[in-house]
């Protein structure tokens, strides 16, 4: 599967140190399987910190059964409470290799937001998600992870 991930930096190897804290499935390096989306992350984290650019990665990416995978098919309670245990207590909450399932995203923030502070029940808040058109989310959380995950192609785009 070609999978994506849209940053502000240059590397040449992923290095799981400089991931974000408090992420949807934890500290991680995270792809998507949609091209226009990472351009969309590319953009908003160049906005939002600066750096050398806008840049899209693509990389080659075979599921292997050695690795340990939560694989989310929709947004639903279980995905809810994975996301608010990650976000709220940080690091990586969770032993999988890999997760894969839909974006909690900008659009979607307030609602999960709400439902973390305990304002929103997980009905109320999956009921406001449902209208959503949520996208998808690869991420790898661990070395082993990231060794099936082989570089293709970087692709700047204008600032």
């Amino acid at each position: 599967m070609k999978l994506y991930h849209g940053s502000n930096s240059l590397f040449e190897r992923v290095d799981l140190s400089k991931s974000r804290d408090k992420r949807d499935f934890g500290k991680g390096f995270y792809t998507t399987t949609i091209k226009k989306q990472a351009e969309s992350w590319a953009e908003a984290v160049f906005d939002r910190y600066g750096g050398a650019g806008k840049f899209v990665y693509e990389f080659d990416f075979e599921i292997n059964n050695n690795l340990k995978i939560k694989e989310f098919k929709e947004a639903n309670k279980e995905w809810l409470e994975f996301i608010s245990s990650n976000r709220s207590i940080g690091e990586v909450q969770h032993d999988f290799d890999i997760a894969i399932g839909p974006v909690a995203n900008d659009k979607t923030n307030r609602t999960i937001a709400l439902y973390i502070a305990g304002i929103y029940t997980a009905e109320m808040a999956l009921q406001l998600l449902k209208h959503n058109d949520l996208n998808d989310q690869v991420s790898f959380h661990t070395e082993k992870a990231l060794s099936f995950l082989k570089f293709t192609k970087r692709e700047e785009y204008a600032s």
